[in-house]
C-alpha cells in the first residue's frame, strides 16, 4: 500500500492547509464534515470489499523506456481512477452526495499513490525485490520488499512526528514554486514522477543490506513527492470546487 499511514495522511494534510476556504467547506459537507485527511487511507481499507474489488489495480501507474505513461486499459491505474472522478466531480452539483464523496475519496487516495517510488512501475524494471533492512527507529534487520521500504518503512524509521507537524515542516513553498509544481495534467505528472524516482534502481538492489544510509538517501525523494502531491492534489480540489 503507497505510503502508508503516515505518508498518505502527510499529503492529505498538506493539500488540506492549501485548499481555497470555499473549496474546504463544500468537500467537508459531503464528507459528513470531515477533513480530507479522515479519508487519506480510505482506499486502501476498502479496496478488498466486494462493492470496491473493481479499485484493487488503480493505486499504481506504468511508464515505458522513456518515462511516458502507459495506461492500463484492462483494469485501469491511478490515472484512470483520477481522470474518472475528476469528471464525475465537475458535475457534482447534480450528483447524490454519496457519489460526490466517494469520488472524492478516489482523489484525495490516488494522487498519492501515483507520487509513490514503489509505486511507478517501470517496464523492464524488477521492482518486487527482498532487501534486508534495518535503518534509523527500526531495528533489528528484517527481510522485507523494497516496496514496503518505499511505502511506509523508510518513513517510519526516521519521522515520528504527527501528520500536522511533518506538514507544516515540508510545506514552504512560494506560491510561485507552488503553481509550478501544479502546472499540467496527472499524466504530465507521471512523467515528471517517474524522471525523479527513477533513482530508485541506484540506490538499491536485490539482497542489499538496506540501512541508515539508504534511508538518509531516500528521504529527499519521499518528503518531496509527499509534498508534490499535497500540492497537486489541493489544486485539483481547488478547481472542481
Amino acid at each position: 500500500f503507497a505510503w502508508g499511514r503516515e505518508g498518505h495522511e502527510t499529503i492529505a494534510k498538506i493539500a488540506d492547509n492549501n485548499l481555497q476556504n470555499s473549496a474546504r467547506k463544500k468537500i467537508e459537507k459531503y464528507l459528513g464534515e470531515r477533513s480530507i485527511v479522515y479519508y487519506a487511507k480510505w482506499m486502501d481499507e476498502y479496496r478488498h470489499t466486494p462493492e470496491y474489488a473493481f479499485t484493487t489495480k488503480w493505486h499504481v501507474v506504468s511508464v515505458d523506456e522513456n518515462l511516458e505513461y502507459v495506461p492500463n486499459e484492462k483494469v485501469g491505474d491511478a490515472v484512470y481512477g483520477i481522470e474518472q472522478a475528476v469528471a464525475v466531480l465537475r458535475n457534482h452539483k447534480n450528483l447524490p452526495d454519496s457519489t460526490v464523496a466517494v469520488n472524492i475519496k478516489y482523489l484525495i487516495h490516488l494522487v498519492g499513490d501515483m507520487h509513490c517510488p514503489a509505486h511507478v512501475y517501470y517496464t523492464g524494471r524488477d521492482q518486487n525485490f527482498k532487501v534486508d533492512f534495518g535503518g534509523g527507529y527500526i531495528k533489528p534487520h528484517k527481510e522485507m520488499k523494497i516496496h514496503t521500504v518505499w511505502d511506509e518503512a523508510a518513513i517510519q524509521s526516521s519521522r515520528i512526528w504527527s501528520v500536522s507537524e511533518w506538514a507544516e515542516e515540508l510545506d514552504r513553498f512560494s506560491v510561485k514554486e507552488r503553481k509550478a509544481v501544479t502546472a499540467g495534467t496527472p499524466v504530465d505528472w507521471v512523467h515528471d514522477n517517474a524522471r525523479r524516482c527513477i533513482v530508485q534502481f541506484d540506490m538499491a538492489s536485490p539482497g542489499d543490506n538496506v540501512a541508515q544510509d539508504f534511508v538518509n538517501e531516500a528521504l529527499p525523494l519521499i518528503e518531496t513527492q509527499i509534498l508534490y502531491a499535497g500540492y497537486r492534489l489541493a489544486a485539483l480540489l481547488n478547481s472542481i470546487f
